[in-house]
């Protein structure tokens, strides 16, 4: 079985930054298939663009943009990637960099389902984009603060929680640009609207109000990559009234424009 050391990815690296006890690439994935393989590091895989089917031992993920993977070190895997242009942004970690900042790693190979992972993930590649005096502070920071929510997520696993909770997050996830009502996920669930409302927050950390808003960001940020369609287009796709709403959101949310994120991945 091949292992493969720091920095070290199957295709083309577009980028590679190395921060202390940390390594980012950007890469585009060339190979249709790739063996059995694991890496000296633990890494976060966060898919940019395109499609690729990653198994272990366990389990196998179908990734599609959007997508985060978490491997522990030398966590056996392999990978198949259909017809057509992938590419993903990876975080490779020292062990250093855990002992340093006293941060506990995940075990295994996770598909991570958490929309505020995931935005803490965009935020951390944007600032890998940009490469500033302060890139090394602000992505440390916001690892730190990615495995924290990682680790309260993980506190609250899904076989502790009420199978109405997962019932929500499929029907969010599935369809975000759908124009809810709280009636109408009470009425999918067989729960009252009041109990409803009152208890999301426990099981996801927002009201429903930040929670929708976050998941429709997401499923934009991959579109605005892709360059195949408008502002107008992507958010009216992803649940937006209109343009203006949906670039107030996306900077409330990240901090720059759409125009502005776009120009970072694609020049």
């Amino acid at each position: 079985m091949n292992a493969l050391q720091t920095g070290q990815f199957y295709g083309q690296t577009n980028q590679k930054l190395q921060l202390g006890h940390l390594t980012l690439t950007d890469t585009e994935y060339t190979h249709p298939w790739v063996d059995w393989h694991y890496h000296e590091n633990a890494y976060f895989t966060f898919i940019l663009q395109g499609n690729v089917v990653e198994g272990n031992r366990k389990q196998t993920y179908t990734c599609t943009p959007g997508s985060l993977l978490f491997h522990h070190w030398q966590e056996a895997h392999y990978n198949q990637k259909p017809e057509g242009y992938t590419r993903g942004f990876h975080v490779e970690i020292n062990a250093d960099w855990f002992q340093a900042y006293e941060v506990q790693a995940l075990q295994g190979s996770i598909d991570l389902q958490h929309p505020q992972a995931k935005r803490l993930m965009y935020n951390l590649v944007r600032e890998a984009k940009r490469h500033e005096c302060y890139t090394p502070l602000a992505i440390d920071a916001l690892l730190v603060s990615l495995f924290s929510e990682l680790t309260q997520a993980f506190d609250h696993p899904y076989l502790r929680q009420p199978s109405w909770v997962k019932q929500l997050r499929d029907l969010l996830h599935d369809a975000p640009e759908e124009p809810w009502t709280l009636n109408q996920l009470a009425g999918q669930l067989a729960l009252h609207p009041v109990y409803l409302c009152r208890e999301m927050p426990r099981y996801f950390n927002c009201h429903f109000g930040e929670y929708l808003r976050m998941i429709r960001l997401q499923k934009a940020l991959p579109l605005l990559i892709s360059q195949g369609q408008s502002l107008t287009q992507i958010a009216l796709a992803c649940g937006f009234a209109d343009q203006s709403h949906f670039i107030r959101s996306f900077r409330a949310q990240y901090a720059l424009t759409p125009f502005a994120y776009r120009k970072l991945f694609v020049g």
